[in-house]
C-alpha cells in the first residue's frame, strides 16, 4: 500500500531509503496551493504569450494546467498587461480552471502594481527579482511591491538570478574580497552574493511587514554544478521554501538532461519545496513539455505519483520484431488516455505498474515485479506472452490479438484492484 500526503498517493516509505529527509520550511499558501513543510513539491510553469493578448494567455494557461502545471506564471511588464490580469484570471475561473496565477515583475513592478490594484488583487502571488528593482532606488522600489502585497495579503517569491545579480551588491562583496590577504575566488564570491541578495531581500520584506510565511525563495543560475553548489549552502539558511530551476536550461535533449541532472541531485538530498524545468521550445513547440519532464522527474524519484507508469526493455538482437516496441507505447498511450476516467473512479491508480518486455532475458523478472506485465517473445523463442499478475503467473497470451487480450486483462486488474480499495474507503 501507498503512504498519503494531503490525500495523494506516495512511493511506499521503504522506497525512500536513498532519499535524505526533506529540509524544513514553513508552509507558504498560494491560491490554496500549499508550499514547503510536508506538503508534495508543486510542478509549475510559465507562459510565453503576450499578457496583454487575454485569449492566448488564457489558452495557453488552460494547457499548462491541463498538462499538471500546479502554478503558471504570466509576465507582467506593461500596463496593457497589468490591466489583462483581471480578465484573464475571471475568464479562467468561469471556465473552470482554478490554477493560481503569479505574477513576474522586473524593473517596473513598483508602478505597476500600485497603480493596477485590479492586478495585484488578482495575482495569487508575485515573483520579484532584487537585481531588477531599481539601482540606487532599490530601497524604495522594492518596499512599494512588497508594501503591495502585504494591503492583498499576496505571497512572494524572492528570485534572485545571476543574469541580473545586484550588481552593488556584488561590487562591494568583490571589493571586499580583493582586500583579503588571501581573496577567494570571484566566481565563488558571486554565487555568495546571489545567496547573499536573497538572503538580504527576505529580511528587509519582513521589517517592512510581510509575514515570514509569506516568503518563497530562488537564487537560479544555468549551470548544473552552479545550482548544486547555490542551493546547497542557500537551504541551510533559513526555513523559507525554495524554489528550484536552471534559469536558461536549453532546448530539446539538452535542457531536459541538465534540469534532470541538477533537480534530481537536489530533491533527492531534500532540497526544494517547487519546481519548473524551464526548457526553450522550438517555434511553435509545446509549452506543456516542461511541466511532463518536472512531473517525471518527481515521479521517477518517488516523490510524487501522477499517473501509471510502462516499463519497457531497451531491445537488442533477440528483438529484431518491432511489435513489443509498438505495444509499449500502444500501452502507454492507453493509460493516458483512461487516466481522465480513471483518476476520478480508482484513488491510487497512479501508482500503477505495467511491464512490456520483449523476450525471455529479463522479460518475466520484470513483469513480476510490476504489478501487472507482460513478456511478448523475442526472436527465435516459442511464440508466446506470459502475463503476470502480482507477482504470479495469471495466463499465457498467443494469437494475433495478444494487445487486446492485454488491456482486457489490465482494465480487469484496475477495476479489481483500485475498485475495491474505493469501496473500502466508503
Amino acid at each position: 500500500m501507498s503512504e498519503s500526503i494531503n490525500g495523494e498517493a506516495q512511493r511506499p516509505a521503504a522506497g525512500r531509503a536513498a532519499l535524505s529527509p526533506r529540509r524544513p520550511a514553513v508552509v507558504v499558501d498560494v491560491g490554496g496551493v500549499g508550499i514547503g513543510g510536508d506538503r508534495p513539491v508543486v510542478v509549475q510553469s510559465m507562459t510565453n504569450t503576450d499578457t496583454a493578448d487575454v485569449e492566448t494567455t488564457v489558452v495557453q494557461v488552460t494547457q499548462l494546467a491541463e498538462a499538471g502545471s500546479e502554478l503558471v506564471r504570466l509576465t507582467v511588464n506593461t500596463p496593457a498587461a497589468a490591466r489583462a490580469v483581471p480578465e484573464i484570471a475571471d475568464r479562467l475561473r468561469d471556465s473552470g480552471v482554478t490554477v493560481p496565477l503569479i505574477g513576474d515583475f522586473h524593473f517596473n513592478g513598483h508602478i505597476l502594481l500600485p497603480g493596477n490594484p485590479g492586478c495585484a488583487e488578482a495575482l495569487d502571488k508575485y515573483r520579484i527579482n532584487p537585481g531588477n528593482v531599481g539601482g540606487r532606488t532599490w530601497d524604495s522600489n522594492f518596499a512599494r511591491i512588497v508594501e503591495c502585497a502585504v494591503e492583498h495579503d499576496k505571497p512572494v517569491r524572492i528570485g534572485v538570478n545571476w543574469g541580473s545579480l545586484d550588481q552593488a551588491l556584488q561590487t562591494t562583496m568583490m571589493d571586499e574580497n580583493a582586500a583579503l590577504e588571501r581573496p577567494r575566488d570571484a566566481h565563488d564570491v558571486m554565487i555568495d552574493a546571489l545567496i547573499e541578495s536573497a538572503m538580504r531581500s527576505a529580511e528587509v520584506a519582513e521589517e517592512i511587514g510581510l509575514s515570514h510565511d509569506r516568503i518563497l525563495l530562488s537564487a537560479k543560475v544555468s549551470g548544473v554544478q552552479d545550482l548544486l553548489t547555490v542551493y546547497r549552502r542557500l537551504a541551510p539558511l533559513s526555513d523559507y521554501p525554495l524554489h528550484l530551476g536552471l534559469t536558461e536550461a536549453g532546448m530539446g535533449r539538452k535542457g531536459v538532461v541538465s534540469s534532470t541532472a541538477g533537480l534530481a541531485i537536489l530533491l533527492a538530498e531534500g532540497i526544494g519545496d517547487t519546481i519548473r524545468v524551464s526548457l526553450t521550445p522550438t517555434p511553435g513547440g509545446d509549452r506543456c513539455e516542461e511541466v511532463r519532464v518536472a512531473r517525471q522527474i518527481l515521479q521517477s524519484l518517488g516523490l510524487r505519483m501522477f499517473e501509471p507508469q510502462v516499463t519497457a526493455c531497451p531491445g537488442c538482437g533477440r528483438t529484431t520484431s518491432t511489435f513489443f516496441q509498438e505495444m509499449a507505447q500502444e500501452i502507454e498511450e492507453y493509460l493516458r488516455t483512461r487516466m481522465p476516467r480513471w483518476s476520478g473512479l480508482y484513488p491510487g491508480i497512479e501508482t500503477l505498474g505495467v511491464a512490456v518486455m520483449g523476450c525471455v532475458v529479463n522479460g518475466p523478472g520484470e513483469s513480476r515485479h510490476a504489478d501487472i506485465g507482460i513478456s511478448l517473445p523475442g526472436s527465435f523463442e516459442e511464440p508466446s506472452a506470459p502475463v503476470y499478475v502480482d507477482g504470479e503467473h495469471h495466463t499465457t497470451l498467443r494469437g494475433d490479438d495478444i494487445v487486446a487480450q492485454f488491456i482486457e486483462i489490465l482494465e480487469a486488474y484496475v477495476v479489481r484492484r483500485f475498485g475495491a480499495e474505493t469501496e473500502a474507503s466508503t
